[in-house]
């Protein structure tokens, strides 16, 4: 479940009035629930636990990397996943050890290899050959031999958008079920990487378990065969991707079912395996635990629409922009029963045509100055957010029980504008 609910009239999060965020605050800010992101990380890591007993669950911090939500992980034994050493670095700085942080992703360059290396990380998940080589190379210059495993593109692919599908082989991740073996056979006696397994992830937002089995059939029976070539296998990292509602009711439960389901699968998939399973679960942690709170700035009539302008924009939730994503937009102030509906094209200031979050919405009348807020966005929201047009940089809050705390204090103009360097010929 998530903790956002009507009282005395209007929406709280937790215990706190987002009316009174806004007035303190400011619009627009993103606004996360701690006791909905400690729920699903404990719903999700103890369905781990009962399915696959050495279970490692690494959050997914591309979904959100803010301070708060990290250290609230960090506190419950997450780990993390990462994919840039910026996103290493950060996960240091909430106090997350080097050996609970797993570094992912199809670019590394020397530089980021070089800095996990030097830091101690659990695990690189190698994409390509060539990445191979230079982990080795960069390891081997340290005197190190760093733990890494292979991520497989298994060409099952999944997930709610084309642009969010990992696992086909139309896709850039991870080096093709055919060379693996022979890759595999290479990193054994390299100087630099010691290699522990295996890893996947082929999409997200998936509410389906069949392309998840069908992908992680394959990969057990491909640490079968690499076990009878007398390889060492103690890793399969199964990725994360399970998917969350978006169209979610205001009475919303996020009931166990779908994580118990796909925990079931995995318990079953992996029996006898005597390996140690990963997973990386970003969107389904802190999806449902965010919103993004805007104000209402115009009402724009048309004679076959209405327009309802608000003050946030793609900058700040480019989703719907980017994979035509749906969001629940719930109005602050709680409708009464019966309250008349009109259908709205609900934009932003930008100025793109693209800058629209949902059109022919039915919502409650609404007018200026009013408060909405756009549900479901605690993932690759803020995480997203941009300066484009010029625009500050969206706040974040973190709520806990009764009380808040501004975890992304917004941009000021001074340093949007600071960030920029004239060059020399203009002094």
């Amino acid at each position: 479940m998530h903790h956002f609910a009507y009282r005395d009239g209007s929406l709280h999060a937790e215990g706190v009035d987002l009316r009174r965020i806004a007035a303190e605050v400011g619009t627009p800010v993103y606004v996360y629930s701690t006791a909905t992101i400690e729920r699903h990380y404990k719903l999700f890591a103890a369905a781990m636990k009962k399915a696959a007993g050495k279970a490692h669950v690494f959050y997914a911090m591309k979904a959100n990397g803010n301070l708060g939500v990290l250290k609230t992980l960090g506190a419950l034994g997450a780990g993390i996943d990462t994919v840039s050493e910026g996103e290493v670095r950060k996960a240091l700085a909430a106090g997350i050890p080097p050996e609970k942080i797993v570094f992912s992703g199809v670019g590394k360059s020397e530089q980021e290899l070089r800095f996990a290396v030097e830091t101690g990380i659990y695990q690189v998940n190698i994409e390509s050959e060539s990445e191979l080589d230079l982990l080795s190379k960069v390891a081997s210059s340290l005197g190190k031999r760093q733990e890494a495993v292979f991520r497989v593109n298994p060409d099952i692919g999944a997930g709610g958008h084309a642009k969010i599908t990992t696992g086909s082989s139309e896709n850039k991740f991870g080096v093709s079920f055919e060379e693996v073996g022979r890759l595999y056979s290479r990193a054994a006696n390299m100087p630099g990487v010691r290699i522990m397994g295996l890893a996947v992830h082929i999409g997200s937002q998936i509410r389906e378990i069949d392309a998840f089995e069908a992908a992680y059939s394959k990969m057990v029976a491909l640490v079968g065969d690499l076990k009878g070539e007398g390889h060492r296998v103690d890793r399969l990292d199964l990725g994360g991707g399970l998917g969350i509602p978006y169209d979610i009711p205001k009475t919303f439960d996020y009931g166990p079912g779908l994580i118990e389901a796909y925990a079931e699968m995995v318990g079953r998939v992996t029996k006898g395996l005597d390996v140690e399973l990963g997973f990386e679960p970003g969107r389904l942690i802190v999806g449902n635990a965010g919103l993004l709170l805007t104000r209402v700035l115009h009402l724009n009539p048309r004679p076959t629409k209405q327009f309802l302008v608000v003050d946030a924009a793609m900058n700040d939730l480019v989703r719907p922009a980017m994979y035509e994503a749906y969001h629940e937009i719930w109005p602050v102030a709680e409708p009464a029963i019966g309250s008349p509906e009109i259908a709205y094209d609900v934009v932003g200031p930008i100025c793109e045509s693209g800058d629209t979050f949902t059109t022919g919405r039915a919502l409650p009348q609404l007018k200026q100055n009013d408060l909405v807020a756009f549900m479901t966005a605690g993932a690759y929201g803020a995480s997203m957010s941009s300066t484009y047009n010029q625009r500050l940089l969206v706040a974040e809050v973190m709520v806990k029980g009764d009380d808040y705390a501004v975890t992304r204090p917004r941009q000021s103009y001074e340093e949007l504008i600071g960030t920029d360097r004239l060059p020399g010929w203009f002094a």
